[in-house]
């Protein structure tokens, strides 16, 4: 793979071959090569140049993870590590609506959701309970504890920091006694 292909199947092959044990951990190596691999990508998708992808199942599952996942990897610690959340949520009603989310093998199936459960809108969250309840039960314990996050503070304390916003004293209370912190 090179930094300039940007082909839905190496996105979905690079995510599988990473696997479990990179896709949710902090791993600097990792993130350096998501970012070098799929930088040009990431922002091809962010453009909107990639919307055509949106009419297969597989090319859709790339486009999420870029605009979703790509970003918490290659961008970590920086605002820009949410800022095309709204443009994979838009995406991935569509992916549900289509039903290219379950033409998704059940192992990345949850990619397709993830847009909902990173949002901060308590109807999104609705709709990431509901959607991860299709899948493993260990799926839905991280949707649950999101959408209690945004239940119990309407927004993810975590984000704070990097969006410029001040912490309420609940919030930091809850960060340091080891909340969920992304």
């Amino acid at each position: 793979m090179s930094e300039t292909d940007t082909s839905p199947h190496a996105v979905i092959e690079f995510w599988k071959q990473a696997g479990p044990k990179y896709w949710f951990a902090k791993d600097e190596a990792f993130d350096k090569r998501f970012r070098e691999t799929f930088y040009t990508a990431h922002f091809k998708a962010a453009k909107r140049e990639l919307e055509p992808w949106l009419s297969e199942a597989e090319s859709a599952l790339a486009l999420l993870l870029l605009l979703d996942q790509y970003p918490r990897n290659a961008f970590r610690g920086t605002a820009h590590m949410f800022a095309t959340d709204p443009l994979a949520r838009f995406y991935a009603h569509q992916v549900i609506e289509a039903g290219h989310d379950q033409q998704i093998n059940m192992a990345l199936r949850g990619f397709c959701y993830l847009p909902f459960e990173h949002s901060e809108d308590p109807n999104d969250q609705r709709l990431s309970l509901q959607l991860h309840e299709q899948l493993e039960p260990k799926d839905t314990r991280w949707a649950k504890e999101h959408a209690d996050i945004i239940e119990r503070f309407g927004r993810f304390p975590h984000r704070n920091a990097v969006l410029g916003r001040v912490s309420s004293e609940q919030e930091l209370r809850f960060l340091n006694e080891g909340g969920f912190a992304g």
